[in-house]
């Protein structure tokens, strides 16, 4: 029997470019065609990736205090959201903090500090953060992410050994001005394209549910292709109280597997991560999504807790994945820790900036 979504990766794994048509057919599909379209879009992930997942670590540098009214956002300017907030953290706390997640197997960390555009000093401060990890870990890639980068800074994080930057598109331009006004989407574009131009990777992706229409979400995954991004995060909206997205439940754990589907469409080789959002909106599928998606964040996310890390590995090595950089899978937990995904948001209270344990 002919399947649509097979062919498609055939075509693909040919060397052929996703069409609009072709994307809205991902993300119209019906539930009876879900798993024909995990699957085909599986052959594409282990074609590329094999059966790998590369682990990502957040290192949140200063919480809150942001002067930015992206509407998404937690740290945004008027935020009444209860996270937590801290100016920079100390050079020594943010480095034992990113050891701490490779510790757990992350061979990528991320710095990031909330804000719309870093000084020359929060540059040299980042950069100074850099040179002490990649020293210390010379093999662990090092992504920076602070905001709309001014003429030279990117060639200063790329000198100081940043291996990547990150500045997500989040959504379509046509919908830019609807969740943020105090910049512009091409302020995003010109950012991902000066770390291009210094050679840093170019890390950009998605924040999906926030009231976007299957066009304006393929507009934005074409954009992320258009602009050769090598690694997609795609964020799930998490409707912070006391946003103005406030309580916007608009995904569906089904849809959100036809979301990463289409990038997966569209970026064959392109590395996909499942982000912020993916426990409470992927729920019990996130084990299905490791077969669309090939990269993940371990622990907790900036302002927010994430499932317990150790059930995040044990996730990885029960669906048959290693993690990148380890040739066996992880031993599984013997306690079967961890919490259960879907459950109500939870505020961050632990790591970068108290003095708790991170969850890693």
């Amino acid at each position: 029997m002919f399947n649509y979504f097979d062919d498609l990766a055939r075509r693909q794994l040919s060397g052929a470019t996703l069409t609009r048509d072709e994307a809205l057919a991902v993300l119209t599909s019906t539930d009876e065609q879900l798993l024909e379209v995990v699957a085909a879009a599986a052959r594409l992930r282990r074609a590329h990736f094999g059966n790998s997942v590369k682990v990502n670590y957040l290192v949140n540098l200063k919480s809150g205090l942001c002067p930015e009214d992206c509407t998404y956002c937690s740290q945004r300017l008027g935020s009444a959201a209860q996270i937590l907030k801290y100016t920079w953290l100390k050079p020594e706390e943010a480095v034992a903090q990113a050891a701490t997640g490779i510790r757990a197997g992350a061979s990528r960390v991320c710095l990031v500090a909330s804000g719309k555009s870093p000084s020359d000093r929060d540059v040299d401060r980042v950069a100074g953060l850099v040179s002490e990890l990649k020293s210390e870990h010379p093999d662990v890639e090092v992504c920076a992410c602070l905001g709309i980068l001014k003429d030279g800074q990117a060639g200063r994080l790329k000198d100081a050994g940043a291996d990547a930057y990150n500045h997500n598109l989040n959504t379509s331009e046509a919908m830019y001005s609807q969740i943020c006004s105090t910049h512009e989407y091409s302020d995003r574009v010109r950012t991902v394209e000066q770390a291009k131009e210094v050679g840093l990777s170019p890390c950009s992706g998605l924040i999906v549910g926030m009231g976007e229409s299957d066009e304006q979400l393929i507009d934005a995954v074409f954009a992320l292709r258009a602009l050769s991004s090598e690694s997609i995060p795609v964020n799930f909206l998490m409707p912070f109280d006391g946003t103005p997205l406030e309580g916007t439940w608009l995904l569906t754990p089904a849809h959100c597997l036809r979301i990463l589907a289409l990038v997966r469409f569209a970026c064959p080789d392109t590395e996909l991560r499942m982000a912020g959002g993916r426990e409470m909106h992927l729920r019990t599928l996130q084990p299905l999504a490791l077969h669309v998606a090939n990269s993940l964040f371990l622990g907790d996310y900036l302002t927010s807790e994430g499932q317990e890390a150790v059930a995040d590995l044990d996730m990885i090595a029960e669906n048959g994945f290693v993690v990148l950089g380890r040739t066996q899978p992880d031993e599984l937990g013997a306690d079967d820790a961890g919490t259960s995904p879907g459950g109500p948001l939870a505020i961050r209270r632990r790591g970068a900036g108290t003095a708790m344990a991170p969850n890693a």
